[in-house]
């Protein structure tokens, strides 16, 4: 599996960004996806989920501002994200995993993550 996630930047404060995450060596269509993220000094935390029927999750921090998608005919995930805050600031990295009622398992794929930082 190899993930590429691209999209990152930096933008101000009230701004937007949209990541992206190609996918290969996978059936894409079939597998759950996830946005994680990890800021310098802090764990890797999961930011969104979109299961392969595209049923979404998001952190409660993010809510109302940041939104998966995918196109299964890209092998891609987005992750539109609005009105980013300081504490957005991370590096972004996308996982094909499996979701479980409510819980992501996530795979030990990762790729490379995309930079975003936000200025206040």
């Amino acid at each position: 599996v190899q993930l590429q996630a691209s999209g990152g930047g930096l933008v101000q404060a009230g701004g937007s960004l949209r990541l992206s995450c190609a996918a290969t060596g996978i059936i894409f269509s079939i597998n759950d996806m996830a946005w994680y993220r990890q800021a310098p000094g802090n764990q890797r935390e999961p930011v969104a989920t979109i299961t392969s029927g595209g049923n979404t999750n998001y952190r409660d921090s993010v809510k109302g501002r940041f939104t998966i998608s995918r196109d299964n005919a890209k092998n891609t995930v987005y992750l539109q994200m609005n009105n980013l805050k300081p504490e957005d600031t991370a590096v972004y990295s996308c996982n094909v995993g499996s979701m479980r009622g409510i819980y992501y398992y996530p795979s030990d794929s990762w790729g490379q993550g995309t930079l975003v930082t936000v200025s206040s």
